[in-house]
């Protein structure tokens, strides 16, 4: 079968689901990296703030990759939600977000 319909997927679906592995490593350094740049200075509430704020982020990309790595252990994967994909970059970006505001 050949034509638009037909799909091998070969070992998309492994690199993707790497992908997925190597970003939520990326997003867990940079969530203790800003905690504990929140609190090197002391415990305030600022900074217990901003560390609650990077956990519930982290939490957030962590259960969105979670579903999306599983999701690519069939055979024939669904493509990404666009809401899944809306979740990630949010979490993505307020991460990043976060980390900036800490830092200046």
């Amino acid at each position: 079968m050949t034509g638009v319909g037909a799909r091998d997927p070969g070992l998309q679906p492994e690199r993707t689901r790497l992908a997925w592995r190597r970003t939520t490593l990326a997003c867990t350094v940079a969530a203790v990296l800003a905690a504990r740049t929140a609190l090197h200075d002391g415990v305030t509430a600022a900074g217990l703030l901003a560390c609650a704020l990077c956990l519930l982020v982290w939490l957030g990309f962590l259960a969105v990759a979670h579903l999306r790595i599983a999701a690519l252990a069939v055979a024939r994967p669904r493509p990404l939600a666009p809401r899944a994909a809306t979740a990630a970059v949010l979490c993505t970006v307020g991460l990043a977000a976060g980390a900036a505001a800490m830092v200046l």
